[in-house]
């Protein structure tokens, strides 16, 4: 029996695959809670190294394959949270969240209202934390479905497809590079969480000045 870790890419992508991939973006673009375990960026860019092969080695996973799981995960993810927001409203999120989540789906509203449905669906994906709860918070309160449908399913294409060929670009262009995939992944976690400490910095700022 082999024992898979979730919340650990290199585990998840050794024992699954890219099935494994389409499962762990599903739950972290729909999944309310518990997508706030699951890797995402760290999983995406360390499967599209895994794609690549080097001078003597064939490739452990399938570009292609990896590139469709990582599109039908990130859609169907963000079409069920939303259906989970848009069923279960406010009161859902506000239930059955803890501070964490509060402050993200908190953080999703700000967004949708400044950017607007179609910008903040698309920028909202390439945040961390953000995305889990951006879709369900689109349902609650009361984003457009076709306005939703279409939008979450060009961030969810564009982010998952634009890390995968990342990953691809790296491995194939940097010799024995699937041997660091935890030095890589712990790259991307520092990476993908720049936007969310720019984010914080200009809060501070702001307060700063109103005060």
């Amino acid at each position: 029996m082999i024992a898979v870790d979730p919340t650990d890419s290199a585990s998840v992508l050794a024992a699954f695959g890219a099935l494994g991939v389409l499962a762990a973006i599903f739950a972290e673009s729909g999944l309310l809670v518990v997508g706030f375990f699951l890797p995402g960026d760290t999983l995406l860019v360390p499967a599209g190294v895994l794609c690549a092969g080097g001078a003597h080695d064939a490739p452990r996973l399938q570009l292609w394959q990896v590139m469709l799981c990582a599109a039908v995960g990130a859609v169907a993810g963000g079409q069920v949270g939303y259906l989970i927001g848009r069923h279960g409203g406010r009161a859902l999120l506000n239930r059955r969240a803890g501070p964490r989540v509060k402050r993200a789906v908190a953080r999703a509203e700000r967004l949708l209202a400044r950017y607007g449905y179609g910008k903040a669906l698309v920028l909202g994906r390439f945040v961390p934390l953000l995305r889990t709860v951006l879709h369900p918070a689109a349902g609650a309160l009361g984003v457009p479905a076709r306005t939703f449908a279409l939008w979450q399913s060009v961030g969810g294409v564009l982010w998952s497809q634009t890390l995968v060929l990342a990953g691809y670009a790296l491995g194939a262009s940097v010799p024995h590079i699937d041997a660091y995939l935890l030095p890589l992944i712990a790259l991307v976690v520092v990476l993908s969480l720049l936007p969310v400490l720019v984010q914080a910095l200009r809060g501070r700022r702001a307060r700063r000045r109103e005060r």
